[in-house]
C-alpha cells in the first residue's frame, strides 16, 4: 500500500456513503496507483452493492479484491451481503462457509448473515440455531443486543401453536 493510494483510499471511505461523487473520484485515484487493491476494489462493490444496487457489477469487484488479497477480512462480510440482497443464496452459502476459516475474521457476524441466509430459504427454526452461534461469538453488547431482537423477530414470524397441536405432541 503506497501512500499515495493510502490517502485517496481513505479520504474515499471518508466521503463514503456521504459524498458519492467524491468518494468515487478518490477512489478511482487509489485505484490507478494500485489496481490490485483489495479494499479500494471492496469499497467500489460496495458502492454498486449498497448504493447503486447493480449487484452484478459489485460481484465483479468484490471477486477481484477476494483474487488480489484472499486474507483480507473486510471483502466476505460485503460481498456476502451483495449475494444476500442479490438472492445468489448457493453462492452466500459456499462463502460464508470458508469465510469462517479465516483466522481473525468477524465470526458473530458471518454466523449472523447465514442466519439471514436461513431464513430468506424459509427455515426459521435453522435461522434461530444460527443466531445461537453468532450470540456465542459476540463480544460487545450492542452486537448481543441485536442478535436478541433479531431472533425475537424471527419469534414472532413463525406459526403458533394451536392448542391441538400441543396435545397431540
Amino acid at each position: 500500500m503506497t501512500l499515495t493510494k493510502s490517502k485517496y483510499y481513505f479520504e474515499a471511505l471518508d466521503f463514503y456513503p456521504y459524498n458519492l461523487a467524491e468518494c468515487i473520484e478518490a477512489l478511482n485515484y487509489a485505484l490507478a496507483y494500485e489496481p490490485e487493491d483489495s479494499d479500494s476494489l471492496c469499497l467500489m462493490g460496495r458502492i454498486y452493492s449498497e448504493q447503486l444496487k447493480n449487484y452484478e457489477t459489485a460481484k465483479q469487484y468484490f471477486e477481484e479484491a477476494m483474487l488480489c488479497d484472499i486474507a483480507n477480512l473486510n471483502v466476505p462480510q460485503y460481498y456476502i451481503n451483495c449475494l444476500l440482497a442479490n438472492e445468489d443464496y448457493r453462492e452466500a452459502e459456499k462463502l460464508i462457509n470458508y469465510s469462517l476459516k479465516i483466522k481473525g475474521i468477524d465470526k458473530s457476524n458471518l454466523w449472523f448473515y447465514r442466519a439471514l441466509l436461513s431464513e430468506k430459504r424459509g427455515s426459521l427454526s435453522n435461522a434461530l440455531k444460527f443466531l445461537d452461534k453468532a450470540a456465542k461469538y459476540s463480544y460487545n453488547a450492542h452486537s448481543l443486543d441485536f442478535i436478541k431482537s433479531r431472533k425475537k423477530f424471527i419469534k414472532s414470524k413463525m406459526p403458533k401453536k394451536t392448542k391441538k397441536s400441543k396435545e397431540t405432541s
